[in-house]
């Protein structure tokens, strides 16, 4: 008899996170001992606004199968109209994956200051939960870059 072993899938996330306050969050989250998924991969940025749109496709291309933005609330930009751009930006980056038919959860933007270790914890789970019921991406992604 063969036996057949089914692989739960683990979906790969990518945070682009601020250097100012949700990266501090995600260290805040640490100190206070709340565990978020270890597939969350955070990359920090100075600045939300620093996150290139062609970052985030890149992401997808190269096996994210979701990209979460998180930064400081708005008015509270320690370079003080980063994420007023990054939210227009990320208006636009939805429309046009929406027109490559790529499901809109899969992008994610969010507001979290360094205080709130608890709602960074929050965020990561539920979006890697909204990810997993999604399954994984193959609207973008490379095929050439698969393992």
């Amino acid at each position: 008899m063969l036996e057949t072993t089914t692989k739960e899938f683990q979906p790969r996330i990518v945070a682009f996170c601020c250097n100012w306050c949700s990266y501090a969050g995600a260290d805040m989250a640490g100190t206070a001992r709340k565990s978020y998924p270890a597939n969350v991969k955070i990359i920090r940025v100075p600045c939300s606004c620093r996150v290139n749109p062609t970052f985030i496709l890149r992401a997808f291309t190269q096996g994210a199968d979701g990209v979460i933005i998180a930064g400081c609330h708005p008015g509270d930009c320690h370079y003080t109209q980063g994420n007023y751009f990054t939210r227009r930006r990320m208006t636009l980056l939805m429309s046009l994956l929406d027109f490559m038919g790529v499901d809109g959860r899969r992008l994610r933007l969010e507001w979290i200051s360094a205080a709130e270790g608890n709602k960074f914890a929050q965020v990561m789970t539920d979006f890697t939960a909204t990810i997993q019921e999604l399954g994984e991406n193959v609207k973008l992604r490379d095929l050439r870059c698969k393992k």
